[in-house]
C-alpha cells in the first residue's frame, strides 16, 4: 500500500494497492509497522523538489511518497546479511513496504545503498537495529517516532549556535515556538547560561508555550514590533514570510544571524513584503551538513553518543505532556495527514500511524 500525494496540490491524495515486489539479488524487504506524523513531514513535502526529498522513495510522475520516520521489520532478508524479523528504525515512505539494498551491515543496522539514493544526503540513509540502539526504549517508541528526527535537528541547531558563540547575541528568538522542533531547540538552549530564549507564537498557543517553562518569554506574532531591540539571533521554524519580515524589520542590523530551519506555516512561506529584507540575509540550516561536520570531528559513534546522552532526559520530559493520537490503516493515515496539513493538531498532540 502506498499513500501518494499530488506534488502540486498537497490536499489531493490516493492510495494504491499492489503485491509486494519480487526481490533482486542484494535487495531486502522491510514491512513498515508504524511511524510518526508531524509538521516536519509536511516540510519534507514542501521542500520535496528543492531538497530532493521526493527522490528517496520514487513514485509515479506528478505524485510523491511522503518520507516519515518510524519502525519496520525485516520481512525478507534475501541473503543480504539482515536478520529476518529484526525491528528497524529509520527513514521510511508512507507505505506498507520498502525495498532496500542493505550496505555496511553490522549489529547496529545498515545503510540503504540503493542506486537512486547514492547522491542523496547520507543522514537519511541509516537504519538502526533496535536491539543494539542505545537510544531505543521499548516503552518510548511513540516518542521516538515523533521526536527523534526533530530532536536530532534541534540538537544540531543548539550545537551550531554554541559553536558560533551565538553570534555574540544574548537573545535567541524562535519562531513557531509551539512546534515540536522549536520546543526541543528551546529545551536545549534553556540549559545554557546567560542566554535569553524568546518564543514567537500564535495567540491560541501562547498559554501552552508559556507553560512549558523552557522559554524566558513568549510573545504573539503581532507583538514582535514591541520587542526590545537588542542583538539577537532568529531561528525561523515557521517559514512564514510575514513573521520573518516583522523580526527583521524590528531588529535590523542588530539581528546577528537569521536561521531558517522549517516550514510549519507552510501555507505562508511565500508571504511577506516585497523589497530588500532588513538585516542579514536568512541562511537555511541543513541538518545533514552539520552531521557531516560533526562526524568528521568526533566520528559517527562519538556524535551518536552525545546526542543519545541528551535524548534520554528529554524524552522523559516530553512523555509528561505529549498526547499520542493513534490512527490505523489507509483511512486513518489520510485523515491524520490532512489534519496535520491543515494545522488542526494542537502542539500537545502527535499522530502515530499503524499500518
Amino acid at each position: 500500500m502506498d499513500l501518494l500525494i499530488k506534488r502540486d496540490d498537497f490536499h489531493e491524495l490516493k492510495v494504491e494497492q499492489s503485491e509486494p515486489p519480487t526481490l533482486e539479488d542484494g535487495q531486502a524487504l522491510l514491512r513498515v509497522d508504524a511511524f510518526g506524523l508531524t509538521a516536519n513531514n509536511i516540510t519534507y513535502a514542501l521542500l520535496g523538489e528543492a531538497m530532493s526529498y521526493w527522490r528517496f522513495f520514487p513514485a509515479p510522475e506528478g505524485w510523491g511518497r511522503m518520507p516519515v520516520w518510524g519502525f519496520a521489520e525485516v520481512a525478507a532478508a534475501n541473503g543480504t546479511g539482515l536478520e529476518e524479523g529484526a525491528r528497524i528504525y529509520g527513514y521510511l515512505p508512507s507505505s506498507s513496504h520498502l525495498v532496500v539494498h542493505p550496505g555496511r551491515v553490522n549489529e547496529r543496522g545498515f545503510r540503504d545503498a540503493a542506486p537512486h539514493r547514492a547522491e542523496l544526503p547520507s543522514a537519511y540513509q541509516g537504519y538502526r537495529n533496535v536491539a543494539a540502539d542505545p537510544a531505543y526504549q521499548a516503552d518510548r517508541e511513540d516518542e521516538q517516532m515523533l521526536f527523534w528526527p526533530l530532536f536530532y535537528t534541534s540538537w544540531l541547531i543548539d550545537d551550531f549556535l554554541a559553536d558560533e558563540r551565538f553570534f555574540g547575541a544574548p537573545t535567541i528568538l524562535i519562531g513557531s515556538a509551539s512546534s515540536k522542533t522549536a520546543l526541543i531547540a528551546a529545551y536545549m538552549l534553556a540549559q545554557r547560561e546567560d542566554l535569553k530564549v524568546v518564543g514567537l507564537t500564535s495567540p491560541g498557543n501562547l498559554e501552552f508555550v508559556e507553560g512549558l517553562g523552557i522559554y524566558d518569554a513568549a510573545v504573539t506574532y503581532d507583538e514582535v514590533a514591541g520587542l526590545n531591540r537588542e542583538k539577537a539571533v532568529y531561528v525561523d521554524m515557521s517559514g512564514d514570510g510575514e513573521v520573518r519580515w516583522a523580526v527583521h524589520e524590528r531588529f535590523g542590523d542588530d539581528l546577528a544571524h537569521s536561521c531558517v530551519v522549517g516550514a510549519s506555516h507552510w501555507d505562508q512561506v511565500s508571504a511577506g513584503r516585497h523589497g530588500s529584507l532588513p538585516g542579514p540575509g536568512p541562511e537555511f540550516f541543513f541538518a545533514p551538513t552539520r552531521i557531516t561536520k560533526r562526524t568528521e570531528d568526533w566520528g559517527a559513534a562519538g556524535l551518536d553518543e552525545r546526542v543519545t546522552e541528551s535524548w534520554k532526559p528529554f524524552v522523559e520530559w516530553a512523555h509528561g505532556w505529549i498526547e499520542i493520537r493513534r490512527d490505523e490503516g489507509p483511512d486513518g493515515l489520510k485523515s491524520a495527514y490532512l489534519e496535520v496539513l491543515d494545522g488542526g493538531v494542537p502542539p500537545t498532540a502527535g499522530h502515530v500511524i499503524s499500518l
